[in-house]
């Protein structure tokens, strides 16, 4: 929906009878550019106060392949090469960074609903409400729990 919205230059869609205007998300050139986008966000006050792991740093590589980003013991890594850059950009970087809030010692799903929480909060306040509610009506549509 967001790439259409780039393509098209129109960033209003209808979204379950709601006309919504998509806010722009942040595309990022270069691996190094993910990086300091992760510091800035885990520095946010909000981010800090919310989520205890927004201390622990977190490293972000780039990834051979091009089909998958990945977060794992405390490193995100992305494709950086032509085809792989679809994933740099905000809404990816945002789910890798909701995996490393949370708390590795639990046993909550990687997927599950406190991880879809964190990714739903992120989005809100980072990017905008519309794009919240966006992946919160697909999430429900597509019968992700998310509480």
């Amino acid at each position: 929906m967001f790439d259409r919205a780039d393509q098209r230059g129109t960033r209003s869609v209808e979204v379950l009878g709601s006309t919504i205007t998509l806010p722009v998300e942040r595309k990022f050139g270069s691996v190094e550019s993910v990086q300091t986008y992760c510091e800035q966000v885990l520095a946010l006050n909000w981010v800090g106060e919310t989520w205890p792991r927004a201390t622990v740093s977190v490293m972000v590589r780039a990834r051979a392949g091009n089909t998958a980003a990945h977060y794992s013991n405390d490193t995100i890594a992305v494709p950086d090469d032509r085809d792989g850059r679809w994933a740099l950009r905000e809404l990816v970087v945002l789910h890798e960074l909701a995996h490393h809030l949370g708390n590795p010692d639990s046993d909550e799903a990687s997927h599950g609903p406190e991880f879809v929480d964190r990714y739903l909060t992120l989005v809100d306040e980072i990017i905008g409400p519309e794009a919240a509610f966006v992946l919160r009506a697909m999430f429900l549509a597509g019968g992700v729990r998310t509480d």
